[in-house]
Formats: structure tokens, sequence, C-alpha cells
């Protein structure tokens, strides 16, 4: 009897340590650097579903604010307890000294949620396509996204 408490114990300790560790909302930091810039502020990511999340993101640089909003389609790696890898896409905004900037933005990374701990750390590649009417488009490929967030759910 003891054999079978001990086996069923384990069974459920594994099959809750191996679900999924998807989040509802996170509150944190978020980190955008490319370019020879780096903007920092409030980033705040939402799961409208299990695969399918919203990311936005107010950062600030020396005179220059930018709105950022990103789709995500997350899909979790088998063995990897709370580790997610994302792709998606969305905008950007750059204001500042009167003058602003309308990027596209890829987005591809991977997303942790420590298991029993409410935090989760996101480190992603943006890409970027720049549209500026005036001076051209221009691409910016190294450009990289670092999030540190409180998981409320």
């Amino acid at each position: 009897m003891k054999k079978l408490i001990l086996t069923s114990a384990l069974v459920l300790f594994f099959a809750i340590s191996m679900q999924s560790q998807v989040y509802s909302t996170a509150l944190g930091l978020g980190i955008d650097s490319g370019n020879g810039a780096t903007f920092v502020g409030p980033s705040v990511k939402h799961f409208f579903s299990e695969n399918h999340a919203g990311q936005a993101e107010v950062t600030f640089e020396t005179g220059v604010t930018a709105i950022t909003a990103l789709y995500q389609f997350h899909d979790e790696f088998d063995g990897a307890n709370g580790l997610q890898w994302f792709a998606g896409g969305g905008a950007t905004l750059f204001s500042g000294s009167g003058d602003s900037l309308f990027a596209l933005r890829g987005s591809l990374g991977l997303d942790f949620k420590i298991p029993g701990a409410p935090i989760a750390l996101a480190f992603d590649w943006r890409p970027a396509l720049a549209l500026d009417g005036d001076a051209g488009n221009t691409f910016e490929a190294g450009a990289f996204g670092f999030g540190g967030r409180y998981v409320f759910n």
C-alpha cells in the first residue's frame, strides 16, 4: 500500500511539474536595445489564450519616447518546464524633439516563467523596418529586447 501511495504521489508530482507554466498577466521592466540606443521603461504582457499574447511597452531614451505593441504566438519546449519560444510582430512609434518615426517590428525569442516564483524573464530579437517618408525606409537587424516581469496570475 505504501508503494502505491508513493508511486501515485510521484506520478502526480511529475505530471504537475511538466504542465505549461503559462501565466495570464505580467508587469515589469522592458529594455529595447539597438543601433546604439537603449530604451528602458514599463512593460506588460497578457495572454489572451494559451498560445496568444500581447505585449506593450512605453520606453524612454534621452529625448525620445517609444511606444511598442507586439503580438506573440507562444509554444513550449517539451521537457523544459516554464520555457517557451515565441514569434510575432507589431509596431513601435518613436517620438522626440518634435519628430516622430513609425517602425514595423518582428519578434522572435524565449520566455521563461520561473517555476514556483512569480517572475517571468524574456529575451527576443526585434528587427525593425523604420518607415520615414523624408529620409527613406531603414532596416535595423541588430535590435533586441529584454523583459523582467512580475507575474500576477
